[in-house]
């Protein structure tokens, strides 16, 4: 009796130890929906190869942002990259992850996915509220055959702190020199007119259900709930449809290496068949780590990414940081440290 119950009791132990373990081998993350279906593809594969679980909220780059500067998550995510100036004033390092493209998205009775052309100038005049209607000379001039209705144009944009928002305007600030003076670039703005979703999800629900509307989303997005995607005119003055071809195109002249702390930015970007919305996606993460094996174990899963999430990656259309680049962001992870100095990686 009394060694059936201490095996009991050892029992109990031993299961209450691999729990411990398998729970301090678990990480969390919060910010960005840009990439959030490739993050859950990852984590997903991942848990399934090591048995260590991700948690992941996709709650859009500005809760990511303040939830690593608030030390409430092990890593936080942003499609706005943060300048070396306030990576070091927070104490945070920053990589790219995959790159993506924001996509204008639209619902109108007849159009197909690819069908309408718009340029960066006039997308930028439909978000600012100057072009109302869809059969607006402007926008028929572009699309000479297609049979574009009398119809309000209806504006959705993000609600909330959004990355997707940032590349967005950061584009339309190029190309459009009255959205530059009068709304700017930033995660969260003052738009002159439209409907706010919150996250990716909420814009692709609002373009869905709302006919004549006009969203922009990420491409996987785009995929997954067979949305009309708009061809854009790029800097080259060509029309491309998104694509990882087009995506990769577009950072194809991106030279991480020069770029201080990582910060860069892929709108506008030269190329014949560059997709001009184009943009990385990054993890934040702390210099200094109060919880070192949380970190080990974020490393551990973006090392693994890297090594084998490519394929996953590319399913859904983003496309993976080239091998050079790889190695560049696994060297900037020795500035990762435990509260005594001593690298983590």
């Amino acid at each position: 009796m009394h060694n059936k119950t201490m095996t009991k009791v050892l029992g109990f132990a031993a299961a209450a130890l691999v729990s411990a373990a398998a729970l301090a081998a678990n990480f969390t993350g919060a910010g960005a929906t840009f990439p959030y279906p490739i993050y859950a593809k990852w984590a997903d594969a991942y848990r399934k190869a090591t048995g260590v679980g991700m948690n992941y909220q996709s709650i859009g780059s500005g809760g990511g942002i303040k939830q690593i500067n608030a030390k409430t998550v092990d890593f936080g995510a942003s499609d706005m990259p943060l300048t070396p100036e306030v990576l070091a004033k927070s104490g945070l390092v920053q990589f790219p992850t995959v790159i993506g493209g924001a996509i204008p998205t639209v619902n109108l009775k007849g159009i197909k996915p690819g069908e309408l052309k718009l340029s960066g100038a006039l997308l930028g005049d439909i978000y600012l509220g100057k072009i109302t209607k869809w059969n607006d000379p402007a926008i028929a001039a572009l699309n000479p055959g297609v049979n574009l209705p009398e119809q309000a144009i209806s504006v959705v944009h993000r609600s909330d702190g959004s990355g997707t928002s940032f590349i967005w305007s950061n584009y339309l600030s190029k190309v459009n020199p009255e959205w530059k003076e009068k709304v700017g670039v930033g995660t969260a703005l003052n738009w002159p007119t439209g409907v706010g979703g919150k996250g990716n999800e909420g814009v692709a629900s609002y373009v869905q259900r709302i006919n004549g509307s006009i969203g922009y989303v990420e491409y996987a997005y785009v995929l997954q709930n067979h949305m009309a995607y708009v061809q854009m005119r790029n800097r080259e003055g060509n029309f491309v449809s998104p694509s990882a071809k087009s995506f990769m195109a577009a950072a194809a002249g991106a030279d991480w290496s020069a770029a201080p702390g990582m910060y860069l930015i892929l709108t506008d970007a030269p190329g014949a068949k560059a997709w001009p919305i184009a943009g990385a996606t990054f993890i934040l993460m702390r210099k200094v780590q109060d919880k070192p094996e949380n970190a080990r174990a974020v490393l551990k899963f973006f090392k693994w990414a890297y090594a084998s999430g490519g394929e996953m990656a590319e399913s859904l259309d983003y496309v993976p940081m080239p091998d050079k680049v790889v190695s560049l962001i696994e060297s900037s992870w020795k500035n990762i440290k435990d509260a005594s100095g001593n690298p983590l990686y």
